[in-house]
C-alpha cells in the first residue's frame, strides 16, 4: 500500500483566498486561437466569463514536404498572441494559461516555435496530449452542462484531431483522440471544388475506419440499460447548429447552447454541402468567414461518429477546451473542492496506473518518494525555492525512477526516461511529463548534460534548472533505499552556510544494521548533489535512540 500522505499530497494547498480572481485561457488549435477571460468566485466556487477572443491562423496549415508550422503562419499567430495578451491585460487579468493541441505538437518545429513565443512575449505555452485534451474538454463541458450523474458521450471536432469522451459526472470512464480533424481532412483528401463523388466516397470510408476503434473503447464502457446522451462542443460542431437553426428559424438564436442537431438534419447538410463549392458555402446565412473551407470535412466526421454510436441526436455545449483549462487551473490552485476527484488525484491515480502496469517495486518506490520529499522539503528555501508544483513533479518520477526495469536492468534509468515519456500520464502537460520523465532519467549514472536528447528536449531554462537540482535530490533518495528492505527510517538535514557543508544524520530502522551499503551508496552518489549545490555532504550513522528522541 503507498503511502501517499507521507508522499506528500496533504501539502498541496486547498485553502481558497476568498477574492476574485481574474485569469485568462488560451487555446492554440489546429484551426484557431481562441482566448477567454473569467472571473473567478471562489466563494461559490464558479467563474463568469468576460469576453471571448477568436482569430482563424491556420497551424495546421503545414509544410506538405517537412511537416513544419511555416514561417508565415508563426508570424500571425504570435500577432495574435500578443493581441490576446493585451485584451486580457485590459481586464486585468493575474495570469494567462496557454496550451497547444495536435498542430504544433506534430509539427517537427513545434517546440521551437513554443521557444520563440516564450522569448518574445514572454507566454509559456504548454503542449497536451490528445488524451489529456479530452480530459480538460470534458472538464469545461461539466462547468457548463449539468449531468445529472447520467451516461454522456462528449464530441469535440478540431482542426487536426477528434475527441470523443465518455463521463457521468464523475471521472470520465473513456478519453480518446483520433487524428481526424476539418482542417486536416480537408488538406489531405479535398482537392475538387466542389469535391467529386470518389473524393467524397473515400473521405467518408477514412473517417469511419479512423474513428472505429475510439468509438469501440466508448461502446465497451457503457453499461446495460444505460442510454448517453450526445454532446457535442467547438467550432464544427457551433457552425453546424448555427447554419441549421438559421434556416429553421429563420433568425440568429441568442445562444446555442442547449441547442439540438438531428443525425437526419445533418445527413441533409452533409449532401447539400458536398454539392456545393466553396463560395457557394460562404454565402450560407450564419457560415462564419474561413469556416466554409473545412466545414464539409468536419460535418463528415460528425455523421460518421454519429452512425457509429448510433445516437440520431446531439446536444450543443457551449465549453470545451479553454473553459477545461480554467477548471483544470481552479482544481490546481485549490479554488474548487476535489468532489469529483480530479487533478491531484487524477495525477496520483495516472502514475500508480504506470507503476502497477510496469509491476514496480511499490514498497521501494514509496520509501525513495518520501525521502526524497523530505529531502526537497528540509532543503527548501536553503539550498532550492521550488514550490509544491514541483514537489509533485518529484513525487512522480521517484515513484516511476525504475519502471525502465520492465524492459532491460541495463540502462534502466533511459529506458525509464521512454516509458515515462510516452506513457500518457494524465492531468500533467507535456512539459511536466518531460520533466519527470529526465527526472527519473538522471536518478543514476550520468547527471544533465546539454548533449543528451532528452534534456534539450526541455524548453526553458528554468526546467532544466529543475530537472538538475531535483535528480540530485533524487539521487539521495534513492542511495537510502539501497538494499531495498527499509533499512534507514529517517533522515535529518542541517546546513552550515560558513563552510558551505550539509551534515545528513541517517537513522536506521534497527539498532544491530550498520546500514553499510546505504551509507556506501550515499557516498557514492554525493558528488552529484555537492556539484549542483555547490555544497560539501556529510553523513553520519545515528544511534535508534537519537531517532526515537
Amino acid at each position: 500500500m503507498l503511502n501517499l500522505v507521507s508522499a506528500g499530497w496533504e501539502s498541496v494547498k486547498t485553502q481558497p483566498v476568498q477574492q476574485h480572481r481574474i485569469i485568462a485561457a488560451i487555446d492554440l488549435g489546429t484551426n484557431s486561437l481562441h482566448m477567454v477571460v473569467v472571473k473567478i468566485d471562489p466563494t461559490l466556487p464558479a467563474f463568469s466569463i468576460f469576453t471571448r477572443e477568436k482569430e482563424t491562423v491556420r497551424l495546421g496549415d503545414r509544410d506538405l514536404v517537412t511537416g513544419d508550422l511555416k514561417p508565415e503562419v508563426m508570424d500571425r499567430a504570435i500577432a495574435t498572441l500578443k493581441r490576446f495578451q493585451a485584451v486580457a491585460k485590459t481586464f486585468n487579468a493575474e495570469t494567462i494559461i496557454a496550451v497547444a493541441t495536435s498542430a504544433v505538437r506534430e509539427a517537427p518545429n513545434g517546440k521551437d516555435f513554443l521557444h520563440r513565443i516564450d522569448s518574445e512575449l514572454g507566454l509559456s505555452v504548454d503542449l497536451i496530449s490528445g488524451q489529456e485534451e479530452a480530459r480538460r474538454i470534458y472538464l469545461g463541458v461539466l462547468s457548463g452542462m449539468e449531468f445529472n450523474n447520467q451516461p454522456h458521450i462528449i464530441i469535440d471536432i478540431g482542426g487536426g484531431s477528434t475527441e470523443i469522451i465518455l463521463g457521468d459526472s464523475q471521472e470520465p470512464r473513456t478519453l480518446t483522440s483520433t487524428k481526424v480533424g476539418a482542417v486536416r481532412l480537408t488538406g489531405e483528401f479535398i482537392t475538387t471544388d466542389p469535391i467529386s463523388n470518389s473524393e467524397l466516397q473515400y473521405l467518408q470510408a477514412y473517417v469511419r475506419g479512423m474513428l472505429e476503434r475510439s468509438v469501440e473503447d466508448v461502446l465497451t464502457n457503457i453499461q446495460f440499460g444505460e442510454f448517453p446522451r450526445l454532446v457535442g462542443t467547438s467550432g464544427t460542431i457551433e457552425t453546424l447548429a448555427l447554419i441549421d437553426a438559421r434556416e429553421k428559424l429563420a433568425m440568429m438564436p441568442s445562444t446555442l447552447n442547449g441547442y439540438q442537431l438531428s443525425l437526419q438534419d445533418l445527413q441533409g447538410w452533409v449532401n447539400r454541402l458536398a454539392k456545393m463549392t466553396n463560395v457557394e458555402r460562404t454565402a450560407i446565412p450564419g457560415m462564419p468567414e474561413k469556416r466554409s473551407e473545412v466545414i464539409l470535412a468536419g460535418a463528415i466526421v460528425l455523421q460518421e461518429a454519429m452512425t457509429l454510436l448510433g445516437v440520431d441526436s446531439l446536444t450543443l455545449c457551449g465549453r470545451a477546451l479553454r473553459e477545461g483549462v480554467i477548471v483544470d487551473w481552479m482544481l490546481t490552485h485549490g479554488l474548487i473542492e476535489d468532489r469529483l476527484r480530479y487533478q491531484s488525484s487524477i495525477r496520483q491515480r495516472s502514475v500508480l496506473k504506470q507503476l502497477s502496469k510496469y509491476q514496480i517495486n511499490i514498497e521501494h518506490s514509496d520509501r525513495v518518494a518520501v525521502f526524497a520529499l523530505s529531502l526537497f522539503d528540509q532543503t527548501q528555501g536553503i539550498l532550492h525555492n521550488w514550490g509544491d508544483d514541483e514537489r509533485q513533479l518529484l513525487w512522480a518520477a521517484a515513484i516511476l525512477h525504475n519502471c525502465g526495469h520492465h524492459i532491460s536492468h541495463s540502462a534502466h534509468h533511459k529506458h525509464s526516461y521512454y516509458l515515462i515519456r510516452n506513457g500518457e500520464l494524465l492531468g500533467y502537460t507535456e512539459t511536466e511529463i518531460e520533466i519527470i520523465a529526465n527526472l527519473a532519467r538522471y536518478h543514476r549514472k550520468s547527471p544533465p548534460k546539454k548533449k543528451h536528447e532528452n534534456f534539450r528536449n526541455l524548453l526553458s531554462k528554468n526546467h532544466r534548472q529543475i530537472v538538475c537540482q531535483l535528480s540530485a535530490i533524487l539521487r539521495l533518495a534513492v542511495a537510502l533505499d539501497r538494499r531495498q528492505i527499509g533499512a534507514i527510517s529517517q533522515v535529518k538535514f542541517k546546513y552550515y552556510p560558513d563552510v558551505q557543508e550539509v551534515y545528513l544524520s541517517i537513522f536506521p530502522s534497527h539498532p544491530d544494521d550498520d546500514c553499510s551499503l546505504e551509507m556506501w551508496s550515499l557516498d557514492y552518489k554525493k558528488g552529484v548533489f555537492e556539484a549542483e549545490f555547490g555544497v560539501r555532504l556529510v553523513a553520519t550513522l545515528e544511534s535508534v535512540k537519537v531517532a526515537v528522541n
